[in-house]
């Protein structure tokens, strides 16, 4: 026999996304479950990225994307400094290399003051070396506001933050279906403890497997249903010490921001991603390995920015795959959080294609999320 109970919210997926938005649900007073497929929080896109704070530069005036990670970056630095977690204002630079991309670098800049990132930068060649002697740079963009962190801190206190609100999370849960009765959704789990959950709020964060889970509720047209795509990053990380002190990013390329360079809170350099796409089926795992042959283009993007970087020095690191909703031939989708104006459910919020800059907005895409759903 199945026990069935009744909740006033059900997340499915514990990534940073799920647990904001879990967490922002438990604080406003609704009993709130997460179910999570695994065994872990955050352990696919959450845990498999550069851990950059995103200023909001690169993308299109009006999309979730600028208007989210730009009110999500000082939410997050907020909440970082206030909870005392480890992060670093350290500041990138967006490098042209050759003259044929200053007027991409242009653009860029234009796109951030649409967006209202107000604190960019432009540098001429020699600016941009006098901060940072090791770069080939025709002109560059410093960002000061960008920073990294150490996103499974955060994850971990957002997870203790949302069960001090009565919150709890239910690992190895596997949603099979979702089922409607009345006003109320039935969420049929497998796992260690079979149950049904009554409730009038879903919120699927699912990541990776957000397009299959929406597939699997009932009354949702499949229109508001996209193709699930795959594009993996591999990075690979740095022998010794790297002689920057702020990340370096090349200027933007098709599916992603090119191979750039990172640092973590201890100073590792790490470099990636680049962009792999791959088939995955459901209910498998990626493949997460890193070839080492992919290194060699590796040196030869990183040397148009750092041309002093020697021989044998990458060594592959990890990867992680993000959840797209565009095909490989198209232009790089805005985040698709839909929500019952669009496809009719009370109730029910869909977060699709949630990437960078994910992480950065995370809080931000919690208020909205909660907004949606109607609490």
């Amino acid at each position: 026999m199945v026990a069935e109970s009744e909740i006033d919210a059900v997340v499915i997926g514990a990534g940073v996304v799920g647990l904001a938005s879990a967490r922002a649900l438990a604080r406003a007073g609704y009993e709130t479950v997460v179910l999570e497929l695994h065994g872990a929080i955050g352990t696919e896109v959450s845990a498999r990225n550069s851990e950059v704070i995103h200023a909001g530069i690169y993308y299109p005036k009006g999309s979730w994307k600028a208007e989210l990670c730009v009110k999500g970056r000082e939410m997050l630095y907020d909440y970082l400094e206030s909870h005392r977690l480890p992060y670093r204002k350290c500041g990138k630079l967006i490098v042209a290399t050759e003259d044929a991309q200053l007027g991409e670098l242009e653009a860029i800049a234009k796109r951030a003051k649409a967006n209202g990132v107000a604190d960019l930068r432009e540098l001429t060649g020699a600016e941009a070396r006098a901060m940072e002697p090791a770069l080939r740079a025709e002109a560059a963009l410093l960002s000061p506001s960008t920073g990294i962190l150490d996103a499974h801190s955060y994850m971990l206190s957002l997870q203790g933050e949302f069960e001090d609100a009565g919150g709890v999370i239910a690992f190895h849960s596997n949603v099979t279906r979702v089922t409607r009765e009345g006003e109320t959704f039935l969420v049929h789990v497998e796992g260690a403890e079979p149950m049904t959950l009554r409730t009038r709020i879903i919120v699927n964060a699912g990541g990776l497997w957000a397009p299959s889970l929406a597939a699997r509720i009932e009354g949702l047209d499949a229109a508001h249903v996209p193709t699930p795509r795959f594009a993996k990053g591999n990075y690979f990380s740095l022998a010794g010490r790297a002689p920057f002190s702020h990340l370096i990013y090349p200027v933007p390329e098709a599916a992603g921001l090119g191979v750039h360079l990172t640092l973590d809170m201890g100073g590792q350099a790490r470099f990636g991603p680049d962009v792999e796409w791959i088939e995955v089926k459901e209910g498998s795992e990626p493949d997460y390995a890193v070839t080492p042959a992919r290194g060699d283009a590796f040196y030869a993007a990183v040397r148009r920015y750092w041309p002093e970087l020697k021989d044998g020095t990458l060594a592959p690191a990890y990867s992680g795959v993000r959840p797209k909703v565009n095909a490989p031939h198209e232009a790089a989708a805005d985040f698709m959080i839909s929500g019952p104006d669009a496809h009719g459910l009370p109730g029910l919020v869909n977060l699709f294609g949630i990437e960078s800059p994910g992480l950065t907005a995370s809080l931000a895409i919690a208020e909205r999320v909660k907004e949606m759903a109607g609490a």
